[in-house]
This record gives C-alpha cells, sequence and structure tokens, in this order.
C-alpha cells in the first residue's frame, strides 16, 4: 500500500483501524506510477477529508486482481495509463456507469464512455520528432512515415508496445485495414534500425544519429525540457517536432483514464475523486506535475508543456481506437514489424 494507514495483506485489503465500508475513505487501484501524482491524492485528502487508500501496479496485473475479488473486490476506481486496457477493463465488467453534470460537462465526448464507465483525465500526444540539422522536410502526417522518401530514418517502438498498437488502430479507424497494412508495410520499411526501448530512446536515438526521425508521446519530451533527461536534455535545441495530421484527421492521442469499479463499496466518494480530478487545480497538475496535456479545454499548461504548444485531437472515440488493437497487431504481425 502506497498510503502509511494501510497494510496490505496477499489479496485482500487490510485497513489498520477501520473496515473497507468504512465512511470517509475511497480505495484506488492505480496504474498510474509517477511519483508526482503524490500531490494530487494529498490535495484531495485536504480538501475533502477523504482518506484515500491505494494499490499501484500494472493494468493486466490490477484487472486480474479485481476479476479474482468479484463482488468483494474492495476497489473503488480503477485508473489506467491506456485506452487499450481501458477498453479491456471494461469488456470485462469492471466499471459501472456514472452520470455526473460536472464530468460531463467537463470531459470532451471523444474522452468519456458513452455510458460513463470512465473518464480521460490526461492526454499525451503521439507527435512526429525530427533532427533539426538532418531533416530538411520532415513528415507532416502520420502517412507519411511511410512514405520511401524517409527510408532508413525512422525510430520506432516495438510493435508489441500499447503506444504502437493504439496508433496503428487509430489509423485503421480512419483509413481502413486496407490502408493500415499498407502504412505498417511501409513504416517497417523505412526503420533505421530494429524497433527497440521506450520512448525516450527514440528521442536519443536522434541524438546519437541513429535515426532522423522518432515517434514519441509529447510528455517524454516535455521532461526532458524540464528537468535532466540523460542524452536528451543538452540536445533539445537540435530537435524539432510536428503534430501530425492538422488539416485532416487531428493528433493520435494516449490517455489517462479512471472508472469507478463495478462492486465499489464507496461509491459516492469514488465519483467525488473523479470530479475533483477534473478540476482546474488537479488538471493543471497533471501539466505541471507529470508533463502531460489536460483533458479539459482552455486549462493552462506548464511552461515544458506549452514550449511544444496545442494542437488539435483526433477525435474518434477512444472505445473505438481500443476495439481495433487485436488487428493492429494482426497486421504488425503480418507485415513483420516486430
Amino acid at each position: 500500500m502506497s498510503n502509511s494507514r494501510t497494510v496490505l495483506c496477499s489479496l485482500v485489503i487490510c485497513f489498520v483501524g477501520g473496515s473497507t465500508l468504512a465512511d470517509g475513505i475511497v480505495n484506488i487501484y492505480s496504474s498510474r506510477h509517477y511519483d508526482t501524482d503524490e500531490r494530487l491524492y494529498s490535495d484531495f485528502e485536504a480538501e475533502t477529508g477523504i482518506t484515500i487508500n491505494r494499490i499501484e501496479g500494472n493494468a493486466d496485473e490490477l484487472i486480474a486482481r479485481m476479476e479474482a475479488e468479484g463482488a468483494n473486490s474492495p476497489a473503488d476506481i480503477l485508473l489506467t495509463v491506456d485506452a487499450s486496457r481501458t477498453w479491456r477493463a471494461d469488456q470485462k465488467g469492471l466499471y459501472q456507469p456514472v452520470d455526473s453534470p460536472t464530468l460531463n460537462a467537463q470531459i470532451p465526448t471523444y474522452l468519456r464512455h458513452t455510458a460513463g464507465h470512465w473518464f480521460g483525465f490526461s492526454q499525451r500526444a503521439r507527435i512526429i520528432f525530427y533532427a533539426k540539422d538532418r531533416v530538411e522536410a520532415p513528415p507532416q502526417t502520420y502517412a507519411d512515415l511511410a512514405d520511401p522518401a524517409y527510408n532508413g530514418q525512422v525510430c520506432m517502438r516495438s510493435a508489441t508496445n500499447v503506444y504502437s498498437q493504439t496508433l496503428l488502430s487509430s489509423v485503421i479507424a480512419n483509413e481502413g485495414e486496407e490502408a493500415a497494412t499498407a502504412w505498417a508495410k511501409g513504416l517497417m520499411e523505412n526503420l533505421a534500425r530494429d524497433p527497440q526501448g521506450g520512448d525516450t530512446d527514440q528521442l536519443r536515438g536522434l541524438v546519437s544519429g541513429e535515426c532522423d526521425i522518432a515517434v514519441s508521446n509529447t510528455y517524454y519530451f516535455a521532461r526532458a525540457i524540464r528537468r535532466d533527461v540523460e542524452g536528451v536534455s543538452g540536445a533539445i535545441d537540435g530537435i524539432g517536432w510536428v503534430f501530425p495530421n492538422q488539416s485532416t484527421t487531428g493528433t493520435h492521442v494516449n490517455v489517462s483514464t479512471g472508472g469507478v469499479a463495478a462492486n465499489a463499496p464507496n461509491r459516492e466518494n469514488a465519483i467525488r475523486f473523479l470530479e475533483y480530478l477534473s478540476s482546474e487545480s488537479a488538471q493543471k497538475y497533471f501539466s505541471e506535475g507529470n508533463d502531460e496535456y489536460p483533458a479539459v479545454p482552455g486549462v493552462g499548461l506548464s511552461p515544458s508543456v506549452a514550449a511544444l504548444g496545442y494542437f488539435r485531437s483526433d477525435t474518434i472515440a477512444l472505445d473505438t481506437i481500443a476495439e481495433n488493437t487485436a488487428k493492429s497487431q494482426a497486421i504488425y504481425n503480418a507485415v513483420g514489424f516486430e
């Protein structure tokens, strides 16, 4: 348990001095692993008097745990960091509908489930970075990444990574499976090296000269602006970026989401926490604390995120994109993209 007032007992949550049904608490299962989120939790506790008890782990482990616990699960909220696992949890019936006027007003339609099973609270745009001294005409769209003009220049994460899968899933949603297959094949042929590492490693590939173009989520680059990231921060001035598809479908985004658990013992407190996450103060902290874009329109950006600028998002419903994840993996496999 992250909270000092709790202890963890095997697959059951054991709370010191009380049960999970006590008033004034909310139990969160979170796959967000950012130390900076501590401020979000402590501010909520100070503002409401509601105690947060929290278990952190990867989303697949938390989903499996909630399934195993069934109706006896103490989870009030499940927080995830990508649409595909959010969709998977929803398909397993792990959320319940929430009709909150606050959330419905604050969170854009494409960033929330139609029946209120989950809501997106922060965004990371998946964009194109390039070496300014080696690329005079950088790609302007995702389709351009498959253009033979960029043969041998692109760094990309593995096809097994959820960010790669959801990006291709968005291509399927916007262009169809045939076009998506051609795109994946062309992209693979343009790779400068075998897919490897995380997003920061793609940016390091630009700096080292292994590649001229890289695909990464915005917050990895914004983080390198805000603080020292080895192999990236010292070369910021030499890296340019493009928000793809601004004149067509908009830029693909990954999101962190939260939903009220199907068997939440503290439902009202859970809703209150989600509403808090949509508040201006919490939304600003997603940007200031973790270099993410707020989900709520009009909220100011931190200097590191503002340095990248504003953009127009792809507004296809995230559920639609997540539903295509299995298809995207099949396409990557078919073209030999590892």
